[in-house]
């Protein structure tokens, strides 16, 4: 493996004991990457509207699925419950999705694009496709399958660390807050499928 410019650039320090290597450490590589492609970032994005990357994500959650409950939204994004909860509210508030009641779950309220949502969805979704489509120019076909094979296990590992910690805080008595019941439902959801 060849170093990168930005490994060649910073040096560990030699002020702390055992510095971590950031390069090599692959929450912080892909923390860094996500990053890059937030959706704020890209400029051709955020011209095309005045929603913050959460309401986007969102947005696109309720056009790529819906009907789509709010809860179902948090867990296929991994955002926790209360972001999902601001962004629905957000973007009723600009008209651009409806929730309705559930036909067969009278309690269950579904989310849907309207008419204006959708016009927003599309353009959304064609800029985001051309970002793709140049990234992934740089994988093979068989280097992009195992990629997502890669990124599925390292997100499934990443849910069952983060779900184990937050079981163990509360068997020792300690009070869970929503996000962290939230991880631990969701990776039971993901383990019972």
């Amino acid at each position: 493996m060849t170093k990168s410019a930005r490994s060649q650039a910073f040096t560990l320090t030699d002020k702390v004991d055992n510095p971590l290597d950031l390069i090599s450490h692959l929450p912080f590589r892909l923390a860094v990457v996500s990053n890059l492609l937030a959706l704020d970032r890209d400029w051709k994005i955020r011209n095309l509207t005045e929603l913050e990357p959460r309401e986007m994500r969102v947005l696109l959650n309720i056009g790529s699925y819906m009907p789509i409950k709010s809860a179902d939204i948090a867990y296929q994004s991994r955002l926790d419950s209360y972001t999902v909860s601001r962004a629905v509210k957000k973007l009723l508030a600009l008209n651009l999705i409806e929730s309705r009641q559930d036909e067969s779950k009278k309690n269950v309220k579904n989310l849907y694009l309207n008419d204006e949502g959708k016009a927003l969805y599309q353009k959304l979704t064609q800029a985001m496709d051309e970002r793709a489509n140049v990234l992934e120019g740089v994988l093979t076909d068989s280097e992009k399958s195992l990629f997502f094979n890669m990124l599925e296990r390292v997100e499934n590992k990443a849910e069952a660390i983060l779900a184990t910690q937050a079981a163990e805080l509360i068997d020792n008595g300690l009070e869970a807050p929503a996000d962290q019941k939230e991880l631990i439902r969701w990776h039971k959801k993901t383990n019972s499928q």
